[in-house]
């Protein structure tokens, strides 16, 4: 007999909705011990997917989708969606290689409207869509689902600014599941919601508005809304605020959705959801189930059972709180990555010293070229490909005015799972371009510790770029403050084959590789500035010279090499090895890199296909 019987007989939302609406809470049901069941055998999502399950049935048995569009916002709460639109048999895939993404694709599913993985986009891409089907005529919703975390960013703010002014057929639902907002209970909050949607509440607006004026009957209607519902802020937008209702409550959830299909112009729908719903282990902890690796159901995930591997966050979250008692300027600020980015120590010991701005990348940056501008040593946490939403604030705010900002890159380089839209694949090229930057590579653990130091110790912005995981395990050495010469590498190994310039942690894979090819290997640390001194004795010594870096080969450290050596009269021969010219799918790290030739065996093979190296061998 099947574990979930009424699951299994949905394979598209068009069944969904031929189900009985009571048969809708043994669905979830079902589904719920469907989705714990599979992110335990391949890790992924767990917190915020078991938060969504009701909300994702009753989207999809009240709208008409794939017509209807529903676009998801960051996607990682996306997995019902995935499961009730085909998928259900490709969970077993998840996040691997050649399997399923984490996140909506549109390559993936029709049912994808929108790829999402970055926050706050959706109500901006909603709109498009709802614009565009005005204007050809269609008659079809798009529905922007939003969580409260994602709400604080800015873009959301710009995309409810405009889109409050349209009458487009746009519903925003705010997943609210932190907020400090009682949860909605008893039969009074679902009439509440129900008479809001409705149509007759619609019409008793409109009816008001020709007999008191629409100014007067909008400083009423806001004057009694206020006093039960919290959207005022929203009306202000000119929204039409529903709520809150609780989102794990079918019964609230499918009259209401099913009222707000057949009202026109921009609503606004707030769930009250919880994390973790469902299974208590994640209720109780769901910030340890949010990203998860494989688990045991029944146990939950074991703590304090890790490899042992100091990992490149936790080398940084050890530095920063000892550099904090050393200097009572240092202050850090992290865009809603404090567990990511190795700052629950810090916030700890130095709550005062802590800033968490939320999701709002460009805050972060100016706000800390603010405390620069009055002789704080500002540190932002940041993970790379984060960092590229804060490009504009870094150069004008930050570099334009050399201000002493430090800048923790985490995750640069193949970060795996995660796939295309979190690899930190572009960094080095777009902060090498930039005036006044100093950018910094570790090979390894004890090499972070040394930049990191280095990086605080200097008058100007900096970049120390390192990528997700563990290094060699050369580690750091307890409360060394040594610095390094800025702009100066080292040789590792010598050779009379090629020389290899590594950028990064990339050095230990062409260390492998170069015992075969008799190289020499260069720790080149500094992205930025280059050590031109040693690449010109390098140049002399060598017919060819390979650079390695985990970063996209157009634009990276190996440009800035090339653009230094085609000033030379008789410049040797020059191999950029990086990542190709294309977006990198998920999948496991040391997969990834073998897929692209960086690993040592790769590398080889690229270094020994080269002209330069069979003319020399």
């Amino acid at each position: 007999m099947s574990t979930y019987p009424l699951l299994e007989t949905i394979d598209a939302p068009a069944q969904l909705r031929e189900l009985d609406r009571r048969q809708l809470p043994q669905l979830a049901e079902e589904l719920r011990a469907f989705l714990v069941e599979s992110v335990s055998r391949t890790g992924g999502h767990l917190s915020s997917n078991l938060g969504t399950v009701e909300l994702t049935i009753a989207l999809h048995y009240v709208f008409n989708t794939p017509d209807d569009r529903i676009v998801w916002d960051v996607g990682h709460q996306t997995y019902s969606h995935k499961i009730l639109t085909g998928r259900r048999n490709r969970m077993t895939t998840l996040r691997q290689y050649d399997g399923i993404s984490g996140f909506p694709r549109r390559c993936e599913s029709e049912y994808d409207t929108f790829g999402t993985a970055h926050s706050s986009t959706s109500i901006s891409a909603a709109l498009g869509m709802a614009v565009a089907a005005r204007q050809r005529g269609l008659d079809r919703h798009a529905v922007a689902v939003i969580g409260d975390g994602a709400m604080s960013a800015g873009m959301a703010f710009e995309a409810l600014n405009n889109a409050g002014v349209t009458d487009a057929p746009l519903l925003v639902v705010l997943n609210d599941n932190e907020m400090s907002i009682s949860p909605p209970v008893g039969a009074l909050t679902k009439i509440l919601a129900r008479m809001l949607s409705g149509r007759t509440y619609a019409a008793a607006r409109r009816a008001s508005a020709k007999v008191l004026g629409s100014s007067i009957t909008r400083r009423v209607e806001e004057h009694v809304k206020g006093l039960v519902t919290p959207g005022t802020l929203f009306e202000e937008f000119g929204f039409n605020y529903i709520g809150p209702i609780d989102g794990h409550d079918l019964d609230a959830l499918i009259p209401t959705l099913q009222n707000i299909r057949n009202l026109q112009g921009p609503q606004f729908l707030h769930v009250i959801t919880r994390k973790g719903q469902g299974y208590k282990l994640a209720e109780a902890n769901p910030t340890l189930y949010h990203g998860v690796g494989k688990f045991d159901q029944a146990a939950g995930i074991q703590t304090g059972k890790g490899s042992g591997k100091l990992t490149f966050t936790q080398v940084f979250s050890d530095w920063i709180c000892d550099a904090a008692v050393r200097d009572p300027r240092l202050v850090a600020i992290t865009p809603a990555m404090r567990e990511g980015s190795g700052l629950v120590r810090f916030e700890q010991e130095h709550p005062d010293r802590y800033f968490d701005v939320g999701i709002a990348e460009q805050h972060a940056l100016t706000f800390a070229a603010g405390l620069a501008c009055e002789g704080q040593k500002p540190v932002v946490a940041i993970y790379s490909t984060f960092l590229q939403r804060a490009y504009d604030q870094l150069i004008h705010d930050i570099a334009l005015q050399n201000l002493p900002v430090m800048l923790a890159v985490d995750r640069g380089g193949l970060v795996g799972a995660d796939g295309a839209t979190h690899h930190g694949v572009f960094d080095l090229s777009y902060l090498l371009c930039i005036p006044n930057m100093v950018v910094m590579t570790p090979s390894d653990e004890r090499e972070c510790q040394l930049m990191l130091n280095t990086a605080f110790s200097l008058d100007c912005p900096t970049a120390v770029r390192y990528p997700r995981g563990g290094g060699a395990g050369n580690l750091p050495e307890a409360g060394s403050q040594e610095v390094l010469p800025v702009g100066k590498g080292r040789v590792i190994r010598e050779g009379k084959g090629p020389a290899i310039l590594a950028f990064g942690s990339l050095l230990h894979e062409a260390l492998q590789a170069a015992d075969t090819l008799d190289a020499a290997v260069v720790d080149m640390r500094f992205a930025k500035p280059l050590d031109v001194e040693l690449i010109e004795i390098l140049a002399d010594r060598h017919q060819l010279l390979v650079t390695l870096e985990e970063n996209a080969t157009i634009s990276g450290a190996g440009s800035e090499v090339a653009r230094l050596l085609e000033s030379r009269a008789r410049p040797p021969a020059l191999l950029r090895l990086g990542l190709p010219d294309h977006f990198i799918d998920h999948g496991d790290q040391a997969q990834l890199l073998r897929d692209v030739k960086l690993d040592a065996q790769g590398i080889q093979r690229r270094i020994q296909a080269h002209p330069a190296y069979i003319v020399n061998s």
